[in-house]
């Protein structure tokens, strides 16, 4: 979920309960090759208008043409954080500000070799 999420659900909980959202991020920076990725998994997701996930996107402000073929620009970047290491440190940090105790990082990897490759890089950014 976006950044706008963890801050909602921070005023929801309260500050005593623990917030750890979830983030995926994936080590692309180049921005076509990041977004066909990210709309190749969102698709099917973003496909079903009345589910849940789609109604709580709907209600922190994104629209259908947001959640259109497999997601717009602006929905892709709120959604998964892109680029290299620092980008998604960034995002990270965003999370942590919105009042996240910890943040789960995911990484978006056609394989879980690829997927360790991707934390492994990601991790001296982070901790």
């Amino acid at each position: 979920m976006p950044v706008a999420h963890t801050a909602f659900a921070r005023n929801v909980l309260g500050p005593d309960r623990l917030l750890v959202p979830h983030q995926a991020f994936l080590l692309e920076p180049d921005p076509v090759r990041a977004r066909a990725t990210v709309r190749l998994l969102m698709g099917p997701i973003l496909d079903r208008p009345d589910s849940p996930y789609v109604r709580n996107l709907r209600r922190l402000g994104f629209g259908s043409e947001d959640t259109a073929a497999g997601g717009s620009d602006r929905l892709v970047a709120a959604v998964v954080a892109w680029g290299d290491e620092a980008a998604v440190q960034c995002r990270v940090r965003e999370h942590l500000d919105a009042g996240a105790d910890h943040v789960l990082v995911h990484a978006l990897a056609p394989g879980l070799p690829e997927a360790v490759d991707q934390l492994e890089r990601l991790a001296p950014a982070v901790l």
